[in-house]
């Protein structure tokens, strides 16, 4: 009888562990997008990444994008407008960032434009412009970043166009900007374009809180960006649920909403 009832608890135990196995592959498979068997939809890279640091290859084939939309930190919808100010390498600094009535195709996405102008408060000259090219992942929440096309001028005159650059050409690759769903010590690649603009992102932080000119946010998510061009530059931005960028490093947001 003790032997019968000894298997019967082996069983038990064996059957328990198989459901809890199983269970763990489900809840797995439930947040993972493969793309070739190396990353998935929230930075995180597995074990045949081509980079063992930083995802640098997205499930973008089993997307359905959308140029108008958003998640919890990230806003594409047409209107909204953020302004930060603050002191950047001793120049006083605005920076006015628009989501604009406008797309624009990228290597056949079709991406909603945000417009980003940087000012040089004291001379109320706008020395950097760019419209840069984001669209949705339908099925992971996920905003991707597809290029930009940038503008410098030099007292007013137009100086360059450096930092251009737009998924599909020269080897350029669309980057992850915000993940849908975001984990702490994801590292992913936002911008890859060779010898352009090849910008990092790690989360490392969903609770941290932010003192703003434009009020106070709560588990704020903190992102460390670093360059893959520059290894020493680097940088921190900070999100708030349902506003998006509320710091980018020395710059502090002092308002935002939809334009009228």
């Amino acid at each position: 009888m003790m032997k019968i009832v000894s298997n019967l608890r082996l069983a038990s135990i064996f059957a328990l562990g198989l459901v809890l196995l199983i269970g763990t592959i489900l809840c797995s498979q439930q947040f993972t997008v493969a793309s070739n068997g190396n990353t998935n939809d929230n930075g995180k890279s597995g074990s045949n990444s081509t980079d063992e640091k930083w995802t640098d290859s997205f499930s973008l084939n089993n997307c359905t994008f959308s140029s108008n939309g958003s998640n919890q930190y990230f806003i594409l919808k047409p209107g909204y407008q953020t302004v930060y100010e603050g002191v950047d390498e001793g120049i006083d600094v605005s920076q006015t960032i628009t989501v604009l009535n406008e797309t624009k195709i990228i290597n056949g996405i079709d991406t909603r434009i945000i417009e980003e102008k940087s000012m040089d408060i004291k001379s109320g000259m706008e020395y950097e412009v760019s419209r840069n090219y984001f669209a949705l992942c339908k099925e992971t929440n996920s905003i991707f970043y597809f290029g930009e096309d940038v503008n410098f001028y030099d007292n007013g005159k137009l100086a360059n166009h450096s930092g251009t650059w737009h998924d599909g050409v020269d080897n350029s690759k669309a980057g992850l900007m915000m993940p849908g769903m975001p984990l702490v010590g994801a590292r992913y690649y936002q911008e890859s374009a060779p010898k352009v603009a090849i910008d990092r992102a790690e989360i490392v932080s969903l609770s941290e809180t932010v003192d703003t000119p434009a009020g106070k946010f709560e588990n704020c998510l903190k992102e460390k960006d670093t360059d893959g061009l520059d290894p020493e530059e680097v940088a921190y931005r900070y999100y708030a649920p349902g506003i998006g960028q509320v710091r980018d490093d020395k710059l502090n947001l002092i308002r935002y909403g939809y334009l009228k």
